[in-house]
């Protein structure tokens, strides 16, 4: 992730794009590990926040849709569109 550094801060040259750690129990990690290795599972961020100087993220396990629940979805969005548009023509 790219962190610019505040530079009123102080004037040291720090690498926006360095590694980070990541400030979790081992079987948590190896936890995420796993079940990312597993297919259809991902690593999603949440959300970036700062605390106490700290720059902290919540991440959550997803996993993708299947190719039905994406038809679903478009059929909806569609439909939805498409009632719109009916009620702006009155």
């Amino acid at each position: 992730m790219h962190v610019t550094p505040f530079t009123e801060a102080y004037d040291k040259k720090i690498d926006p794009t360095r590694t980070r750690k990541l400030l979790l129990h081992r079987k948590e990690i190896s936890t995420l590990i796993g079940k990312k290795s597993q297919a259809g599972f991902t690593i999603v961020p949440l959300s970036i926040y700062e605390k106490n100087g700290l720059v902290k993220i919540e991440i959550a396990l997803a996993k993708g849709k299947k190719l039905y629940d994406k038809r679903e979805s478009l059929k909806k969005k569609d439909d939805k569109r498409r009632i719109e548009r009916a009620l702006k023509n009155y």
